[in-house]
C-alpha cells in the first residue's frame, strides 16, 4: 500500500491530463512561465530552460513528493505544475502543492480539474483521511483558491519556511478531510462541469 503513494500514474480529466513530471516536461515548463509574478510566493522561480531543468531535479529528488506536469487536453502543451508532498502513508496523508499554472491557462477549469483528480485519487483510491495546503499567508490568490475547492482554514504556522529572501514565512495551512471529501467532490464536479 505505501509503495502506490508514492507512484504517479497518469490522472486523465476532460480538460487536463496530469502526467508525472520527467525532463522531458522542461521546455514546455519554461514556455508555460509566462509571467513572473507566478512565481512571487514561491521558492523556486521559473525564468527559462535551466530553471526549469532544476526544477524537475529538486522534484525528483525529494523523496516525500511525486510530481506532475499538468497538460492542455485541447492542446497537448504544458501549462504549469503541481505535486503530491509531505506524503505520510502510516498517517493516511499528504500535502498537495508547489502547483502553478500558465497566466493563460488561469480562470479555466485546468487547475480545478487537477485538484479534483488529485483528491478523488487521494481519497478514493489511496484512501487518504487527510489532504493539507500550505501557503504564504500574503498570498489572497491562492488562499482564495484553496478555499474554493472546500478545504477549511486551519491556522497559521510561524516561520514555518524560509523565503527566497531570507524571511520566515508564515504559512496558511488549509487542509480536507476524508469527511469533507463527498461534498467537496459534488461541488467541484460542479464547477468543471
Amino acid at each position: 500500500m505505501n509503495e502506490s503513494w508514492y507512484s504517479a500514474p497518469v490522472l486523465d480529466g476532460r480538460r487536463v491530463r496530469l502526467e508525472p513530471l520527467v525532463a522531458a516536461h522542461a521546455a514546455g515548463l519554461a514556455d508555460a512561465a509566462d509571467d513572473p509574478e507566478l512565481f512571487r510566493w514561491t521558492s523556486a522561480p521559473i525564468a527559462g530552460l535551466e530553471d526549469a531543468e532544476a526544477f524537475i531535479r529538486a522534484a525528483s529528488a525529494d523523496p516525500h513528493r511525486t510530481a506532475f506536469a499538468q497538460v492542455d487536453v485541447a492542446t497537448g502543451t504544458v501549462v504549469g505544475t503541481t505535486s503530491y508532498y509531505d506524503i505520510r502513508p502510516a498517517h493516511r496523508c499528504l500535502a498537495i502543492g508547489y502547483t502553478w499554472i500558465s497566466r493563460a491557462a488561469q480562470g479555466t477549469a485546468i487547475n480545478p480539474e487537477a485538484k479534483y483528480l488529485l483528491m478523488r485519487r487521494a481519497f478514493e483510491e489511496l484512501g487518504a483521511v487527510r489532504v493539507e495546503w500550505h501557503t504564504d499567508e500574503r498570498n489572497a490568490q491562492s488562499r482564495a483558491a484553496i478555499a474554493k475547492l472546500g478545504a477549511q482554514f486551519e491556522g497559521l504556522l510561524r516561520k514555518h519556511r524560509r523565503r527566497r529572501d531570507g524571511s520566515w514565512r508564515t504559512t496558511a495551512l488549509f487542509a480536507m478531510t476524508d469527511d469533507d471529501w463527498p461534498a467537496a467532490r459534488t461541488g467541484l464536479e460542479h464547477r468543471i462541469g
